[in-house]
């Protein structure tokens, strides 16, 4: 890995549609070396080539950081039908170093950037490992110890990153040509453009600071999640500082015994989904990289550059728009999409398919049964949501969702794809009924939380 960010758009570009070309042009060799050869002879071409596009992958998304790299950790989570089934795990499990073993920057690149924010870090710190403990989309964390003997985590911004992040956001075109070449079922890039406007945000480490603060406030005595404080006073815009959270990563809470995977499982969708019901709020970036396992069981949570707040009036619709949808009310459901601007009245979209659409993208917690969240799951949920293949729903994707849905959207599916990495298994309509229609809690977590009057997340 280089030391260099390419910042300008003309060398991201570049970057990005020689990728989309090598993955289509791949793809067209494999095929025709296919021709005449034995099913065994074509098994290993295939599997051959699934390896060299995850290696691209991972290379140039890595190293490009920023937007394309998001996209690369969406990828990973979400396993949405980039290869044959048959080597789909092997390439999923390529993609996600971009999560916590993404391509790494020197020291000496990002040593820079404390230099430039603090004039000696020596100022700050007492110690100071050099060695990255992880490396994100747009930053690098290191261990140290303040002054004071506090360990801390240290998440230093790559140098030059804003500038290639606001040159993704001129490039979406070519982000979506690069995603069309993976995934062809993706037309539009709308996901993209998504990813690649709110990523902006993520540039200001010292708002994402006090987000983080404020969370952590919040669950500061909560027995079952951990949000590891950041250290305000001493966070730049470029460098923020938090308290450091031993822990174990997602890849090893995956090899868990399933109860304990159930139990982690409830307490993401809690935390990812719940809050946005139960405070207005929520995180929208949830993927693995972001949950943690601790010594004594607490799950935690970091990354809080996209902590959103939704107006209480749009919660509300979405709440209702739920009730509506489990409790099999076409009408009622196509009369609100109608009324908020959802569907045009004009459209062939008729009430019978407004419900087919909400029970295809949300079966998994419409229905009040036990359900193993699996990758293949988690990804069907979404095809249904966006895939134009999908023709039974091409009337109703031709309507506009409005801007303040879009992103807790998003941040429901990154959260289905991740307890189908987990493969959790949990009865979520009734945990999620306790935020959509008040009712009792019916887990043991739930139950603990209800009874000591903890927040309800």
């Amino acid at each position: 890995m280089g030391e260099h960010v390419p910042k300008g758009r003309v060398a991201r570009g570049r970057r990005l549609g020689m990728l989309a070309a090598g993955q289509a042009a791949r793809g067209a060799t494999t095929r025709l070396s296919m021709v005449g050869r034995s099913e065994r002879a074509r098994e290993i071409l295939a599997q051959r080539s699934t390896m060299e596009s995850a290696e691209q992958l991972v290379e140039v998304l890595g190293s490009l950081k920023g937007a394309a790299m998001k996209l690369g950790q969406m990828l990973s989570v979400l396993d949405l039908e980039l290869v044959p089934e048959s080597h789909r795990e092997r390439f999923r499990e390529k993609l996600a170093v971009l999560c916590d073993r993404a391509p790494t920057t020197p020291f000496e690149t990002m040593r820079r950037v404390l230099n430039d924010d603090f004039g000696s870090p020596s100022r700050v710190f007492r110690d100071f490992d050099e060695v990255p403990i992880a490396a994100a989309s747009i930053g690098q964390v290191y261990r140290a110890t303040l002054r004071d003997g506090h360990d801390v985590a240290v998440k230093i911004q790559y140098p030059g990153v804003d500038a290639a992040v606001r040159s993704d956001l001129r490039n979406l075109a070519l982000f979506a040509k690069m995603w069309k070449s993976m995934w062809p079922s993706l037309e539009g890039g709308l996901l993209v453009e998504e990813v690649a406007r709110n990523l902006e945000h993520e540039l200001d480490y010292l708002r994402e600071a006090h987000n983080q603060h404020r969370v952590a406030q919040q669950y500061r005595d909560h027995p079952f999640v951990a949000v590891p404080d950041a250290i305000v006073e001493h966070c730049t815009r470029r460098v923020l500082v938090t308290e450091y959270f031993p822990s174990q990563s997602f890849g090893a809470m995956c090899e868990l015994p399933g109860d304990q995977r159930d139990r982690i499982g409830e307490l993401i969708y809690r935390f990812y989904v719940g809050s946005l019901f139960l405070r207005n709020e929520f995180c929208g970036d949830p993927h693995p990289g972001n949950v943690l396992l601790a010594p004594d069981g607490r799950v935690g949570f970091i990354d809080f550059g996209l902590y959103n707040r939704m107006n209480p009036r749009d919660v509300e619709f979405e709440r209702e728009v739920i009730r509506a949808a489990a409790e099999q009310r076409a009408d009622d459901l196509y009369s609100m999409m109608v009324r908020r601007g959802v569907v045009d009245p004009a459209s062939a979209v008729s009430p019978e398919l407004c419900l087919e659409y909400a029970w295809s993208a949300s079966a998994w917690n419409l229905l009040d049964e036990s359900i193993t969240v699996t990758p293949a799951l988690a990804s069907g949920a979404l095809l249904s949501a966006i895939d134009p293949r999908a023709t039974q729903f091409e009337g109703i994707r031709q309507q506009q969702l409005p801007p303040e849905h879009v992103f807790s959207r998003r941040a429901d599916f990154m959260t289905f794809g991740i307890l189908g990495q987990l493969g959790a298994t949990n009865n979520w309509h009734r945990i999620a009924r306790e935020w959509i229609y008040g009712d009792p809690a019916v887990t043991e977590i739930g139950r603990a939380l209800e009874g000591g009057k903890m927040p309800r997340n």
